[in-house]
C-alpha cells in the first residue's frame, strides 16, 4: 500500500513537472516571439536605417546600429536586408552582403511574418517585417533569438520548479508513509489477503451459527446482526447502523439492553420467547460496545408447560394412590367389623364424586387434551385445599387452537387462579378457597372465563399484568416469573382474540379469554 501510494504520488508529481515545462517552454517561445516582432517594427521605423539604405554602403550605418540595437534588447541578431535578400547587417561581419537564409513570408508584401527556423546561429524563433518609404516596401529586418538561449532561460525557471516539486514528493511520500502506518495499526499488521480471508471466515461462522447474535456499538446503533438474530427479531434487512431503540421491540428488551441487567433473561418478542444475553464488546481493555446472544426458547417453553402439566398429573395420581390405599384400608376394615353396608356406601360416595367430574368434562370436552388437563387440574386443586369447579356451561366441540396453545392458554389461567386462592392470607380470602372454570368452543369461537375467590388483582394493574416481567409472585423476572399473563395474551393475539382481567363475582380476579373462529 505505500509503494503504490508513492508511486501515485510519484506519478502526479512528474506528470506536474512535465507539465509545467512544457507551459513554460510554451510562454518563452510566446515571449521571443513578440519580442522579436517589436524589435524588428521598432528597427523597420528607425529614420536612419531608412537614410542609410541610400547611401553607397548601408551597411556602414546600419550593421552599428544594428548591433547596438541587439545588444540593449537581449536578442541574438538584427538582420537589415534588401528586397534581393542582401544583408546589411548579422553579428558575423563575414555574412554582411551574403544572402538571407530562410523564409521571407509575407513580409516583401507589406506583411509581419514570423516562423522557428534554423539560420547560420542555429535553431531560433524570428520575425521578418517590412520597411516602408511611403506606400513601397523598400527593405526587410529581421530579428531573432536562438532557441539555445530560450532553452537556457527556460531551465532558470525550472531551477524554482524542480525544488518544489521535490518537496511536494516528499511531503507526498511521507504522507503515504502515514496512511500506511495508520491502516496496518487499524488492520492489526494484516494485510488485505488476510482481512478478506478473516472476513469470509468470520461471515460464513455467523451465518452458520443456530444462536442470533447483535452487535452494539456504544450509542445502542446496530454493526452487525446475522441471520438467525434478524429472524428472531423480526427486523428487515437493513436495520445494521440503526439504533436499537428505533426498533419495534418490546420495551423490557430495549430496557434491558440499556441498562445492561443479568444475563440469561427471558424475552417476548413477537410470536417467540428468547432467551437474552448481553455482554461488553472488549478489545485490548477498550470496550467497544455490547453483544446480544438470542436462543429461541418457544418450543422448549410449550414443551415445559406439558411437561409441568404432566408432572402436577403424575404427582396427583400419587397422591390419589395413597388416598386410595387410605380408603381401600377403611373398606377393609369396616368389612372386617361386620360392617358392611357403611363399607358399601364409603365406597361409592367417592367413586360416585370422581365419576361424576369425569363423566362431565369427558362428556363436554371433545378434544382430550384439555378434557386431561381439566381433571388433572381439578385434582391437583384438590391436593392444595382448592376447590376447582368446571362449569355446567363447558362445551368443547371442533377445537381450532393448537393442543399446545390450549396447554399454554388454559393452564397458565388454572395455574395462577390456583396459586393465589392457595398461598392467599385467610382474610384476604372471600368464603371458600374456590377456582372456577368455563371452556366453551362452538361455531362463534373460543370462550375461556376463569374466576377465583383470591385477593384479587391490585388496583389499576389490569393494564399492565400481560406485559414480560409483571408477577404478583415474588422472584427474578429473568429466572421466568411475570411470563405466564404475557404467554397468555400472546397466545390469544396470535389467533386474533383478546384477553381481559377484571373482578370476579367470587371476589377475586376474573381472567376472560375470546377468540373468533
Amino acid at each position: 500500500m505505500f509503494l503504490l501510494q508513492t508511486l501515485i504520488v510519484l506519478t502526479v508529481v512528474t506528470a506536474s513537472v512535465v507539465l509545467a515545462y512544457l507551459e513554460v517552454r510554451r510562454d518563452h517561445r510566446a515571449d521571443a516571439e513578440i519580442r522579436s516582432t517589436a524589435v524588428a517594427l521598432a528597427v523597420a521605423d528607425a529614420p536612419s536605417v531608412l537614410q542609410a539604405l541610400d547611401d553607397a554602403v548601408p551597411s556602414d550605418v546600419i550593421q552599428p546600429y544594428a548591433e547596438r540595437v541587439r545588444r540593449d534588447t537581449g536578442t541574438d541578431f538584427v538582420v537589415v536586408m534588401a528586397m534581393d535578400r542582401t544583408r546589411y547587417s548579422h553579428p558575423t561581419p563575414s555574412e554582411i552582403g551574403k544572402k538571407f537564409i530562410g523564409d521571407l513570408g509575407d513580409a516583401p508584401e507589406g506583411e509581419v511574418f514570423t516562423q522557428e527556423y534554423k539560420g547560420t546561429l542555429g535553431p531560433s524563433m524570428r520575425a521578418v517585417v517590412p520597411v516602408f518609404d511611403g506606400d513601397e516596401v523598400v527593405a526587410m529586418v529581421s530579428v531573432g533569438i536562438t532557441l539555445e538561449k530560450i532553452e537556457a532561460a527556460l531551465w532558470d525557471r525550472l531551477l524554482t520548479i524542480v525544488p518544489a516539486a521535490l518537496a511536494l514528493l516528499a511531503v507526498g511520500a511521507a504522507g503515504a508513509w502515514l496512511i500506511s502506518r495508520r491502516l496496518r495499526r487499524q488492520t492489526h499488521g494484516m494485510g488485505a489477503q488476510e482481512i478478506t480471508r478473516m472476513y469470509e471466515y468470520y461471515d460464513s461462522v455467523l451465518h452458520a451459527v443456530r444462536e442470533g447474535l447483535v452487535l452494539l456499538d456504544d450509542d445502542g446503533r446496530i454493526q452487525l446482526v446475522n441471520d438467525e438474530g434478524r429472524r428472531l427479531l423480526g427486523v428487515p434487512e437493513d436495520v445494521v447502523g440503526r439504533p436499537l431503540a428505533e426498533l419495534d421491540l418490546p420495551t423490557s428488551l430495549l430496557t434491558s439492553v440499556r441498562e445492561g441487567t443479568s444475563p440469561d433473561e427471558i424475552h417476548l418478542v413477537g410470536d417467540r420467547v428468547l432467551v437474552v444475553n448481553q455482554a461488553p464488546a472488549v478489545w485490548e481493555g477498550r470496550v467497544l460496545g455490547s453483544v446480544l446472544t438470542l436462543r429461541d426458547h418457544t418450543e422448549l417453553r410449550a414443551v415445559s408447560g406439558e411437561l409441568d402439566t404432566v408432572r402436577g398429573l403424575a404427582e396427583t395420581l400419587r397422591s390419589q394412590n395413597h388416598e386410595s390405599a387410605n380408603r381401600l384400608h377403611t373398606v377393609v376394615s369396616l368389612i372386617e367389623l361386620g360392617r358392611g353396608p357403611e363399607a358399601v356406601e364409603f365406597a361409592t360416595s367417592e367413586l360416585a364424586a370422581a365419576q361424576q367430574l369425569a363423566d362431565q368434562v369427558t362428556d363436554s370436552v371433545a378434544d382430550p387434551v384439555v378434557a386431561a388437563l381439566l381433571l388433572g387440574k381439578t385434582a391437583q386443586a384438590a391436593e392444595r385445599g382448592v376447590e376447582l369447579m368446571v362449569s355446567p356451561a363447558t362445551k368443547v366441540e371442533n377445537l381450532f387452537v393448537a393442543s399446545g396453545d390450549m396447554v399454554t392458554l388454559l393452564g397458565n389461567l388454572v395455574d395462577n387462579a390456583i396459586d393465589a386462592v392457595a398461598s392467599a392470607e385467610p382474610a384476604t380470602v372471600t368464603g371458600d378457597r374456590r377456582v372456577e372454570v368455563s371452556v366453551v368452543c362452538d361455531r362463534a369461537g373460543l370462550a375461556v372465563e376463569v374466576a377465583d375467590s383470591g385477593p384479587g388483582l391490585p388496583p389499576g394493574a389490569e393494564e399492565k399484568i400481560f406485559e414480560r416481567g409483571w408477577s404478583t409472585k415474588r422472584g427474578d423476572a429473568s429466572l421466568g416469573r411475570g411470563l405466564g399473563l404475557a404467554l397468555i395474551g400472546q397466545v390469544a393475539r396470535r389467533y386474533g382474540g383478546d384477553v381481559h382481567a377484571s373482578r370476579s363475582p367470587l371476589g377475586g380476579a376474573l381472567f376472560e379469554v375470546r377468540v373468533p373462529r
